[in-house]
């Protein structure tokens, strides 16, 4: 291993040792050796089973055959999920097949932050993956199965069943992808026109059909946002099977695979003779593997928060500064839109996912020693699904994926990476804590030192940059109270475009904000969620116009001068979160027991508490932050 991954693993380990212990404890005591279905009265089991087909009742009544979960986020609104809605009656045939029997137990929201964006219902987004967790609970808590089948590919979605899932830690648990729309529009394009837009050179009718051409059919949308971010990292933690995540719906491989998949969720069962919990799988070697393949990746910062919220439903306390140590030593190997031109389907075809994990493990930046839903070993994931004959009666083998790049602009081994470094940094100063995506900013952008700018709310920005009270002029973009206690810390992305224009005509442009960015995001310098945040008194609250503010990616240094001398901490906080009546409406007013009980965005930004670990994780010896 390198040194500096197994040190990073080392100290999550120590870190976590009372927390996953107490953890991996509950797990335990729900284990049982039989079905859990028969620790129920016959009146419960009566109605667990009452909906079934003959033979299924027969097979619920009995202890021999495993029954599997069916946990969906479907809907036909947004293209990722759409093609979930034929995936049950597949997946049951399957089981039925493989010796089982499966039950649809339950469903789960699935909101699209694309089409939120710059929307009130964005101030939803973050705690949907909160209530997604919640949900999936729900759906298991019947106590009638041996495994389960996660079907979810987007924003919040995969990390809340994962949540959810964690928390019943003793069921074996399979992910099942849906894959990505072929490509369209080349994303660059759709940039482009977006910018002229935001120049009121291009019309919406022109705007409007350069979107359509990019997003034009069901799937996954093609850019490396969180979506397929998620998809990368559960094949990495070896929730997927080996190779599915990117192969696109409607082929006879992607059926297949589906019905692969539920096959697999029968075969991990203790009926079907290799037990294999998701608690055994989810440890804190998988979650350092997850941290390792999204830096190398160029993946979504929204998994800064994702990432250290999924540890700690396993136990396991996870800090960014563990990010910022591992990005520290981890090549950036893939240019994936944003990071470049390609999309997820060049990517897969370049090598995809079986070289990028082939690479990492021949440099030891991953352990190799993990359980996965396709065995142990990580090494099973530099293979690739085969399809020989018919998706019905072909037969489905895995076989050795490239040992080199099939486009070096696109994917690229260790030993000639993009960067010698990861593509995400944690910046450290008076103003607080803050995650910076580097891989799509140019070096040159990397670096601003600007006057500020302050707001409060997005559209106040945007209304300036309308009004040309943004143009000739460098600046950093204060962008506040957009935090998870404030507003439910929206995604910002509408900001990018304008931004965009100004960082273009040659302006020095950043943003810092307590809010997010999304996974799309990158051509500005954005120093997001940076906690403690504005709502709470965070330094952000207290930073006034033309103040001197620093974004440093290159030393990791947030920093701020005041324009008046002052010290910043004996300033008075301006500005506010909403509150009353502008927390209302779309229902938002709904989910006030979460902008009450939230976490801080580098503990995950969280309602749930950690298991055993600290409510929020402690400074490093040599932060320059101080508690506030």
């Amino acid at each position: 291993m390198h040194p500096t991954v197994a040190a990073v693993t080392a100290r999550i380990t120590e870190r976590s040792a009372a927390g996953r212990a107490a953890y991996l404890r509950r797990v335990e005591q729900a284990t049982d050796r039989a079905p859990a279905r028969h620790r129920l009265a016959c009146a419960n089991l009566a109605h667990g089973f009452a909906a079934s087909e003959p033979a299924g009742k027969a097979a619920l009544r009995g202890r021999v055959k495993p029954n599997v979960a069916i946990v969906t986020s479907y809907n036909d609104m947004l293209s990722a999920h759409q093609p979930f809605g034929s995936y049950p009656p597949v997946l049951k045939r399957a089981v039925v097949r493989a010796g089982g029997v499966a039950q649809v137990a339950g469903g789960v929201p699935a909101m699209c932050d694309g089409i939120t964006q710059g929307r009130d219902g964005m101030q939803l987004s973050l705690y949907s993956r909160d209530v997604i967790a919640m949900s999936t609970a729900i759906a298991l808590s019947h106590d009638m199965f041996d495994s389960a089948l996660m079907l979810g590919v987007c924003d919040k979605i995969v990390p809340g069943l994962l949540i959810g899932a964690l928390s019943f830690g003793h069921l074996p648990t399979v992910f099942v992808p849906a894959g990505p729309m072929a490509s369209g529009l080349p994303n660059g394009e759709k940039a482009r026109i977006r910018q002229l837009y935001a120049e009121g050179k291009v019309g919406r009718e022109e705007l409007l059909e350069a979107e359509a051409a990019s997003y034009h059919s069901a799937g996954t949308c093609t850019f490396y946002g969180t979506a397929n971010s998620n998809q990368l990292l559960m094949e990495v933690l070896g929730l997927h099977l080996p190779g599915s995540s990117f192969v696109n719906p409607g082929t006879p491989l992607r059926a297949a695979l589906t019905r692969a998949a539920a096959a697999r969720a029968v075969q991990i069962t203790r009926q079907g003779g290799e037990p294999t919990p998701i608690a055994t799988i989810v440890d804190e070697k998988a979650i350092v593997n997850a941290c390792v393949a999204l830096l190398a990746s160029g993946g979504s910062t929204n998994h800064t928060l994702h990432l250290v919220a999924i540890a700690r439903a396993a136990g396991i306390t996870l800090t960014w500064d563990d990010l910022a140590d591992l990005s520290a030593v981890v090549p950036l190997l893939a240019r994936v839109y944003p990071n470049g031109a390609a999309d997820v389907n060049h990517f897969h075809a370049a090598g995809g996912i079986a070289f990028l994990v082939h690479t990492l493990l021949r440099a030891g930046l991953l352990h190799e020693d993990v359980w996965t839903v396709a065995g142990r070993g990580l090494r099973h994931y530099t293979t690739e699904p085969v399809l020989r004959g018919s998706a019905e009666t072909g037969d489905l083998t895995w076989e050795e994926g490239p040992k080199s790049s099939l486009d070096r602009d696109v994917l690229r081994p260790v030993d000639d990476p993009f960067s010698a470094t990861g593509g995400l940094e944690v910046l450290h100063g008076p103003l607080g804590t803050a995650v910076l995506k580097t891989s799509a900013v140019r070096p040159e952008h990397r670096v601003v030192t600007a006057p500020a700018m302050v707001f409060d709310d997005q559209a106040d920005l945007l209304a300036a940059f309308g009004e040309g009270r943004l143009d000739g002029r460098d600046l950093v973009a204060v962008v506040r109270y957009q935090g998870p206690a404030a507003n439910g810390m929206p995604e910002l992305h509408k900001l990018t475009p304008a931004l965009g224009v100004l960082q273009d005509r040659g302006q020095q442009v950043a943003v810092v904000t307590d809010g997010r960015m999304s996974g799309a995001s990158g051509k500005v310098p954005a120093a997001i969620h940076v906690t403690p945040e504005a709502a709470l008194g965070g330094p952000l609250s207290r930073v006034r116009d033309g103040d001197l503010v620093t974004v440093d990616a290159e030393r990791g240094l947030l920093s701020v001068q005041t324009h008046d001398g002052a010290d910043l901490a004996s300033r008075e906080p301006t500005g506010r979160a909403p509150e009353g009546e502008e927390w209302a409406g779309t229902g938002r007013e709904l989910f006030a027991a979460f902008r009450a009980t939230v976490g801080p965005a580098d503990a995950g930004a969280s309602v749930f508490p950690s298991s055993g670990t600290p409510a929020q994780p402690a400074p490093r010896e040599d932060s320059l932050v101080q508690p506030v």
